[in-house]
C-alpha cells in the first residue's frame, strides 16, 4: 500500500501545487514513475483513486486530463465516503446540515421570486397529498430548490450528499411516521412562508428548527438505514 500512498500523494501534489492545472494533460507514465519513484502498477491504481474522486478523467484515444476541478464535483465525490457513516456520525453531519441549511435559506429568502415561490408550492402541496412514489423525491426537490436559490453550487451540493445518506434513514415508515410527516409538512410550510415574505431572519430559523426536528427523530427512533441498492431500486 505504501507505493500506491506514493503515487496518490505525489499525484495530488502536483495537481495541488498548480503544476499541472484544471484541464491539462497529465505527462507520460514512464516520465511520472521515474519522478514518484513508483512503478506502473501503484500508478495506475493512484490514477483510478482521483478519478473516482472527480479530480482527473480519461479521455479515450487522447490520455489523461486534470479535471475542471469545480468545487461540486469534488464534494459530490464525498458521497463515496459519506454514504458508510453510520448513525452517530451522520448526527454529527446533520449538526453541520442545521447550520447551511439556516444559511442557505436566508440568502434563499432574499432572492426569493415569485415563479420560485410558486414551484416551492407545487412541491409542498404534493407532499402534503403524498402524490409521487417517493415522498423522499418531492423533500428533496423542495430543500434543492432552496439552495440552488442561494446562488453557491459547493453548498448546493455539500447538502445533496449529507441528505443522500440521511434519507436511507426513512422515518415515516415508523409506527408513528404518519404523526411525523404531518409535523414535517407544517415546519416546510413555515420555511415557505418565511421565504415567501422575503424574511431571512424568519427563513433560517425555520430551516434549522425543520433540521432539529429530523435530528431528534432519527436519535429517539434510531431507525436501522435501507440498502443503497435497495433503495435505488
Amino acid at each position: 500500500m505504501g507505493a500506491i500512498d506514493d503515487a496518490f500523494h505525489g499525484l495530488r501534489d502536483i495537481i495541488a501545487s498548480g503544476e499541472l492545472a484544471s484541464g491539462q494533460r497529465f505527462p507520460p507514465e514512464a516520465v511520472l514513475c521515474e519522478r514518484l519513484q513508483v512503478s506502473r502498477g501503484p500508478l495506475r491504481e493512484a490514477v483510478r483513486m482521483l478519478g473516482a474522486l472527480g479530480v482527473i478523467e480519461s479521455r479515450h484515444g487522447s490520455g489523461t486530463y486534470v479535471s475542471a476541478l469545480e468545487p461540486a464535483n469534488i464534494i459530490g465525490a464525498l458521497r463515496l465516503t459519506v454514504d458508510l457513516v453510520p448513525l452517530e456520525g451522520l448526527l454529527e453531519f446533520i449538526e453541520i446540515r442545521r447550520v447551511l441549511e439556516s444559511y442557505a435559506t436566508s440568502q434563499a429568502a432574499s432572492r426569493m421570486t415569485d415563479d420560485a415561490a410558486r414551484e416551492l408550492d407545487d412541491i409542498l402541496t404534493r407532499v402534503e397529498r403524498g402524490e409521487g412514489d417517493d415522498a423522499f423525491d418531492l423533500d428533496a426537490a423542495f430543500h434543492e430548490k432552496i439552495t440552488s436559490l442561494a446562488g453557491n453550487d459547493a453548498l448546493t451540493e455539500l447538502l445533496r450528499v449529507f441528505r443522500s445518506r440521511t434519507r436511507l434513514y426513512q422515518i415515516f415508515d415508523l409506527p408513528s411516521g404518519t404523526e411525523m410527516k404531518a409535523e414535517s409538512d407544517r415546519s416546510h410550510r413555515e420555511i415557505l412562508d418565511a421565504l415567501i415574505a422575503r424574511d431571512p431572519a424568519a427563513a433560517a430559523t425555520a430551516a434549522a428548527s425543520h433540521v432539529v426536528q429530523t435530528e431528534h427523530w432519527l436519535r429517539e427512533h434510531r431507525p436501522a438505514p435501507l440498502p443503497r441498492i435497495l433503495h435505488s431500486a
